[in-house]
Formats: structure tokens, sequence, C-alpha cells
């Protein structure tokens, strides 16, 4: 008779290691919104697996980093916490990249950790030849023994293209304690659907943006409600959502000319948020300044940090 197991795990590393999208490839859904700047992920999110003989949780954090803002120490918090609290790690590296201070960085706080079960997991390996994927997987090898970790496996792996993710989850899956399961079946996330829709409508406001813009940007729904005036068979979801940036330039920037660039991002998100509600709906984006507020405890507060 087969075990069932269960239990959490997480990816972490440096920001724009590849996390969240291979987080939602392991899940087989979006959870986890991705964009190529460097720290997208604020908020901690759960994706659940659910297999025939186990259920994996991925917990989705924000990239460890060097904080230089109050917010940014509140996200380092939010990570440690986590990985203080799960059964398994899965330190990502990506392939193309020399491993540097950043990784080191993550490297020793895991080192500290005595929980969890710790792997490697070398991501992006499409964008490298065999030869420099071996040399990676090598100066991998050669980390776990400069920071005394014994890495309980090395996997390469793709996210993009599917490459090599059914082993990691299998590697993760093998890793986790015996248990039942930890949620219902057929549930993929247990993020709040206000958040999922905010989530959203970020992910297209920083499509294409300015390098500081990614970090001044965050949204708070406002309002999701069913319009009162349609019949069942024709139902509406009016979405209220206010887009909060630091400053007036700022503003002018995710607006763009004409309110061009502010219409991009309300049709990109409705398509995400209409799969998500099952509905049709009306989104209402305001843009709104909150001055500095990445350094204000007031105003990060208000905005859900």
């Amino acid at each position: 008779m087969s075990v069932h197991r269960s239990g959490f795990a997480s990816l972490v590393g440096r920001p724009n290691a590849g996390k969240s999208t291979l987080t939602n490839a392991i899940v087989g859904q979006k959870v986890a919104i991705m964009s190529d700047r460097p720290q997208t992920t604020r908020r901690i999110i759960r994706g659940i697996l659910t297999t025939k003989d186990a259920q994996l949780v991925m917990v989705d954090t924000p990239g460890l980093h060097r904080p230089r803002t109050l917010l940014g120490q509140r996200l380092n918090d939010q990570v440690h916490e986590t990985l203080n609290s799960v059964d398994l790690v899965g330190l990502c590296i990506p392939a193309d990249e020399p491993i540097g201070p950043g990784d080191r960085f993550i490297g020793q706080q895991l080192s500290q950790l005595r929980r969890a079960t710790i792997m490697a997991v070398v991501t992006k390996i499409d964008k490298v030849t065999k030869e420099q994927l071996a040399k990676q997987l090598l100066a991998v090898t050669e980390l776990g023994t400069h920071l005394d970790i014994d890495w309980a496996q090395i996997v390469p792996v793709c996210a993009t293209n599917g490459d090599n993710v059914a082993t990691l989850t299998q590697c993760l899956i093998e890793a986790l304690p015996v248990g039942p399961d930890l949620y219902p079946a057929g549930e993929v996330t247990d993020e709040p659907i206000d958040i999922a829709i905010a989530e959203l409508i970020r992910e297209a406001a920083l499509e294409g943006v300015q390098d500081e813009l990614p970090h001044s940007i965050a949204v708070v729904i406002e309002e999701i409600v069913p319009r009162s005036d349609r019949p069942d068979d024709r139902p509406l979801t009016d979405v209220h959502a206010n887009l909060y940036v630091e400053r007036d330039s700022q503003k002018a920037i995710v607006i763009g000319k004409k309110g061009a660039r502010l219409r991009d991002v309300g049709t990109k998100a409705r398509a995400g948020i209409e799969e998500l509600l099952g509905t049709p709906v009306y989104l209402s984006i305001h843009v709104k300044i909150a001055k500095d507020w990445q350094k204000d405890p007031k105003q990060l507060r208000r905005l859900g940090f």
C-alpha cells in the first residue's frame, strides 16, 4: 500500500530567478503573477497540487534581497517567516547567469534553517548549451559545499517549455512528510479573490514600464459587485480598483498619452479577471498618488502590507 504525502514547499532565489513561473508550472495553472521585472511577487501565495498519493502546497514568496525600503524589509520578513515553517525549500539559480553575491546571500540564509529539506533548482536551462549547463551544475554543487548545505537534489528545469518539471515535482513530493490532504480536493489556491484580482491588474500594469516604476505600483480593490439590473443569463460584475503610485510623473506613465496605456492595462487585466470570476466584467481603475508609500508604515498598512 502506497503512503500519502503532504506538506509545504517554497522556491526561493534572487529576484527574477523564475520562481513564480516555475510555481505555476508545478501547480498546473497560474496562481502567481509573472513579469520580467525583479521583485514582482509581493504576497505569500499558495498553489495547491493534489494527486492520488500526495498534496503538494507550493508557497510562492517575494524574492529575497537586501532591502532599501520599509516595504522591502517587510517582504524579507515574510520570506524568513515562510522558510521557517515549510517542509522543503528549493533554491532557484538561473542556468544562464553566473552564481553571484545574491545567490550566496540567500544560500547563507538557507544554511541556517533547521527544519526544511533543501534542494537546488537550476532554472532557465533552455537558454544555455549542455556544456554551459554542466558547468553551472558543478558550480551549484560547489556552492553547497562552500555553504555547508547538503543538497537533497540538484534538478535542472525549464518552466516555460515544461522540461523536467515533472521530475522536479516528483522530487518535491518524495521529500514531503507522510500525511493527509491539507486542503479540499479541487482547490488550487487559498488566495482571496480581491488579492488575486489586484495582482492581475498589477501584472498588466507592469508590462513595458520603466525600471523604477514596478516597485511603486500597488493595487487595492475597492469593490466587486454583480450588476443588479442584469438578467441571470447575462450577468456582469463591476470591479472598482485603485492603482497607487508614488509621484505625479509615475501617474502620467501609467495613464499614458490620452489614457491609452491605462486602457491597455484594463483590457489585459479584464481578460484574466473574467476567467477568474466566470462572468463578463466592467473594470474601473483609478490611478492615485500615495507619496513615498513604500517607506510609510501607515500607508503600507492601508495598502495591505
